[in-house]
């Protein structure tokens, strides 16, 4: 009988052994205690081993595991959670927020605290801001999306520079734009074309001085701060792949061009000549007109891929990126190719007290780009064919380059040049990108932390443009006996930066006080290394671009094929020391103090360096024992004041003009008698030093209602002194002016944010978003005797305000145009010197900002932004030709506006007559063909939908996302152009163009 239990008990072990050890699926939902919301992303990881599975947009999730093993929840903001898996098969969660880790989201740059007690101003946008996004850079897809934050692309070129920034336009001459951060390395703000979107974590804007002095001598313009992304530890191995295909369209003008027989009977019947005299009705009607925007724009195509990897162990983790982007541009033969790779690991020591961060990114890109865009050359500029082409040209009137070259030049035939010219001619640019960097902290103390930060950008670039020997423009300009004409130049670049970043942070709490306190020093070096040719002479027999097995010889003979090389090397630096200190009392008040001294290879001795500093605070209102019951969540007051220096005076690049303070001699041959001198180039000015900006900052943060609305508000002064300008001297120094510090420019306004969750419920919320900036820039103490400087602006007003004759009309007695003098008489010769006037007009908008909502339904989404600018007025150089009654006339395209120019029968008209002897005038001088450049944009509209998990089950499918979205897809303004965007005058520049995608996002 003993013997019969002990068997007993030996199989009810071995069978409760076998019932505990057989894995079985669990599933359930996540959602958040505070509404009842689902949690997309929880992490519900197996204790103690790298299993895990995360939840997906409706917070429902599934994994395999086995009886009494402990499932982790955890997700960012809420407290974490862990449950024992018993004979459930299905486990709900309920998260419960974390006050302590809640607010831990406020990356400054060189630290990361939480937004409870951080005192500076900033917006911190996640990955979902740049997801669906088609464009090639990053920086386009911020448009509109932080307040303050201006970004002007001016190009429709992939890949495309734009110009960033905040808070208004803050130097004449020097550099506007803010410092750009990845992970912690200083990159060129410049080039963003070889980066890939997809790897972004989070894009912090700094804008106050409380946050971007800690930068000193490169924080002046504020600071935008990238984190790229990251795999998490005690993770299993995610595999995520996103593809989009995207269709680039040329967006709508409304210059409303003249067909080929309209154009042809204009000629016949008013003009008097060109090719449509002497045509009869039946000829002219029977003429095809030629879209030429067919011709030279299409319907340009984007594939978009990256494959990503990420995964962690107990103390490490990783996340690899792979992709490749090519992009169509909207003018024929442009785009952008890429391909992308990124590593990034995180890693700590068993015991915490030391941790290391590494990030290595390797990317090469190639561009094909057009050259000419925005010039008069009806030979070169692309953009000339689409809007001044004659629309009875054809394009069967080209032949070859040898016989339009035999022809004579005429400007009836610019379309027919520039179809040589997309045939005959390339410019490409390719770049190879390496951006690394390695930081690691260690715990000397409790209290005690070291840390370094080591990053390097470089960047590789070679160019080279090619005209063969067949096209027009060798053929054309070739000398007298050059049968093999033709060239090819190429440049090549290499610039690499070196930023190295040492720390020591003390922090300690005691009680209800905290104080963290650091020292940091930093050094930056850049070096810039370049070589080029430009080859003369190209045999037609074994000619292919970028080769040089065509290239001829110089000989004897004659200098047809006399090559030219050049070469460059420039050197810049700094180096900075500079501390923080923060203080905090029981989460109600803080303060924080920032100092720090920069030095510049740019300045003299005497002025190499300079001292910045800054004060913050802030009133957590929200925690006053008085407001526990009131509908505020967060209540937050903020306030700052300090200095920042802009080193870059000069804008450009790191290594522009380096040796201001240096006097330098140059030789001529120009001399008295044409003998060989000596003069002065250059007068060095040893007291030139940095601008100072100075800001003062005032804000409040807010969430109420359970933090439905949620928002913040800013009221800003900045003030930039010393801004370096050209100051007139006597003559008798050898030259009239000289750079120096003098002037001052002010911008003030106001930041808001608004976000409203109008329907919050489990399956159905809808959030509108409200961002605006309102800005109010000033010139004052301005190097001039008037205090106004053409092309710069005046004492009291704003910067780069335009001064013009003031348009009046038609004259309905002779049709000639009508200006106002300076007195406000009708005149039709004013002069310029004495009747302009200031209008209170320039490029730079007075409003920028964007509204829209958020809206999702059991998976199904859908989002919009609309962007709008107020305040931008340009000059619209292409409306003056196609309205021309000179040079335009049997040469290039016109206006169906001009056929109600003035005649004797239609004398009330905006339209001067034909023979106008003053219809051509004053173009640029007056203000007749300045117009307003606002627009109200549909800047991105997205929608998708995001399959539930328990439609996956059983796939091996963690994540399944498809999508369609649209960018500039609805433009209102009253612009008349392609591109309302841009800042430029109007003389056919590259336009940005419309986009539709379609996606898939989809999870291992």
């Amino acid at each position: 009988m003993k013997t019969k239990n002990k068997l007993l008990t030996l199989l009810l072990l071995l069978v409760t052994h076998v019932i505990f050890s057989q894995e079985k699926t669990i599933s359930g939902s996540v959602v958040s205690a505070s509404d009842n919301l689902s949690l997309p992303g929880v992490s519900v990881i197996i204790k103690n081993t790298a299993k895990g599975a995360q939840t997906d947009f409706n917070g429902e999730y599934s994994i395999n595991v086995q009886s009494g093993q402990t499932l982790v929840f955890s997700f960012l903001g809420m407290k974490t959670q862990e449950v024992v898996v018993g004979n459930n098969t299905t486990i709900n969660i309920v998260l419960e927020e974390d006050a302590s880790v809640l607010n831990e989201v406020v990356i400054e740059g060189y630290r990361t605290v939480s937004k409870e007690k951080s005192v500076i101003s900033s917006v911190q946008l996640t990955s979902e801001a740049l997801e669906a996004r088609p464009n090639a850079s990053f920086v386009q897809s911020l448009s509109g999306q932080v307040a303050g934050l201006d970004i002007q692309t001016g190009s429709g070129q992939p890949g495309a520079n734009s110009l960033v920034q905040i808070r208004g336009v803050s130097s004449i001459n020097g550099n506007t734009e803010p410092l750009f951060l990845m992970d912690g390395i200083p990159i060129n703000e410049d080039n963003f074309r070889s980066l890939n979107p997809n790897d972004i974590e989070s894009i912090s804007v700094i804008k106050d001085a409380a946050g971007s002095s800690v930068f000193g001598s490169r924080g002046a313009n504020g600071v935008i701060v990238i984190k790229t992304k990251r795999g998490t530890k005690n993770s299993p191995l995610r595999i995520a792949y996103t593809g989009t295909q995207s269709y680039s369209l040329l967006q709508d003008h409304d210059y409303d061009f003249m067909s080929a027989p309209e154009y042809l009977r204009f000629e016949r019947d008013v003009i008097g000549r060109g090719r449509g005299v002497g045509m009869t009705d039946a000829e002219i009607d029977a003429t095809p007109t030629t879209n030429w925007e067919d011709v030279f724009f299409r319907t340009g195509t984007t594939q978009n891929h990256t494959l990503t990897f990420a995964q962690g162990g107990e103390n490490t983790s990783s996340f690899t990126s792979l992709g490749y982007f090519n992009q169509e541009g909207i003018l024929r033969t442009t785009g952008l190719k890429r391909f992308t790779f990124r590593n990034n690991l995180t890693g700590s020591s068993d015991n915490g007290k030391f941790n290391y961060n590494t990030s290595f990114t390797a990317n090469y890109s190639k561009s094909n780009i057009p050259t000419g865009v925005g010039s008069f050359g009806v030979t070169t500029n692309l953009l000339y064919g689409v809007n001044a082409s004659l629309p009875y040209i054809s394009t069967d009137e080209y032949i070859d380059g040898a016989t339009l070259a035999n022809q004579g030049f005429s400007l009836a035939l610019t379309p027919i040049y520039l179809l040589d010219r997309l045939r005959h001619y390339e410019f490409l640019e390719e770049e190879v990108k390496v951006i690394a960097g390695f930081s690691a902290d260690y715990e000397l103390t409790e209290n005690l932390k070291a840390k370094i930060n080591i990053g390097l950008d470089y960047e590789h670039t070679t160019g080279y443009e090619v005209v063969p020997p067949n096209a027009y423009r060798a053929l054309v300009f070739a000398q007298p006996g050059n049968t093999t004409p033709g060239f090819q130049r190429q440049d090549t670049g290499r610039n690499f930066s070196f930023n190295n970043n040492l720390s020591l942070n003390y922090n300690k709490s005691f009680g209800k006080h905290t104080l963290d306190a650091t020292l940091f020093s930093e050094y930056f070096r850049a070096f810039t290394r370049g070589f080029g040719y430009f080859a003369r002479g190209l045999n037609p027999r074994n000619f292919a671009p970028g080769d040089d097995s065509a290239f001829i010889s110089d000989n004897g003979d004659n200098d047809f094929f006399v090559d030219d090389a050049n070469a460059f090397r420039l050197d810049a630096g700094l180096f900075s020391y500079f501390g923080n200190i923060d203080y905090d009392y029981d989460s109600k008040y803080g303060i924080s103090a920032t100092i720090r001294r920069d030095a510049s290879y740019r300045f003299s001795a005497t002025n190499r360096w300079g001292t910045f500093y800054s004060v913050g605070a802030r009133w957590n209102i929200s925690n006053e024992d008085f407001m526990q019951d009131s509908v505020f969540n967060d209540l937050k007051l903020r306030a700052s004041y300090g200095t920042t220096g802009n080193q870059r005076i000069n804008g450009g690049t790191y290594f522009s003009s380096p040796d201001l303070f240096q006097s330098f001699y140059a030789t001529s041959s120009s001399g008295y008698g044409n003998a060989n001198s000596l003069f002065l180039s250059q007068i060095g000015n040893n007291t030139l030093k940095w601008e100072e900006v100075t800001q003062t900052n005032i804000g409040i943060d807010f969430q109420v209602f359970n933090r439905r609305l949620r928002g913040s508000l800013d009221v800003y002064h900045k003030k930039t002194e010393d801004l370096f300008q050209f100051k007139q001297i006597s003559a008798i120094n050898g030259t009239t002016g000289i750079d120096s510090n003098v002037g001052d420019v002010i911008n003030k306004g106001v930041d808001w944010a608004l976000h409203y969750d109008l329907i919050k419920k489990k399956d159905l919320s809808l959030t509108l978003n409200f961002v605006g900036n309102y800005n109010d820039n000033e010139l004052s103490n301005l190097p001039s005797e008037t205090g106004e400087i053409l092309g710069i602006g005046r004492n009291g007003g704003k910067i780069f305000e335009q001064k013009l004759i003031r348009y009046a009309g038609i004259n309905p007695g002779n049709g000639n145009a009508l200006f106002f003098d300076i007195d406000g008489n009708l005149t039709e010769n004013p002069n310029p010197d004495t009747d302009a006037v200031w209008t209170g007009k320039n490029a730079t908008p007075d409003a920028t900002g964007s509204f829209g909502f958020n809206f999702n339904y059991k998976g199904f989404y859908l989002d919009t932004q609309w962007s709008y600018v107020i305040g931008v007025d340009r000059r619209d150089i292409i409306y003056y030709e196609l309205i021309n009654s000179g040079f335009a006339l049997t040469n290039f395209q016109l206006s169906r506006d001009i056929l109600n120019a003035w005649t004797p029968d239609n004398r009330i008209t905006d339209i001067p007559s034909i023979t106008a002897t003053n219809g051509t005038s004053f173009r640029d001088t007056s203000d007749r063909f300045l117009s307003s450049s606002d627009y109200l944009r549909l800047r991105f509209l997205n929608i998708g939908y995001n399959f539930p998990k328990k439609h996956l089950k059983g796939t091996g499918i963690t994540k399944l996302k498809l999508y369609g979205s649209a960018e500039n897809l609805v433009t209102f303004s009253e612009w008349r152009g392609y591109d309302s965007e841009s800042r430029v005058t109007e003389t056919r520049q590259y336009p940005t163009p419309k986009i539709l995608s379609f996606g898939i996002e989809i999870g291992f």
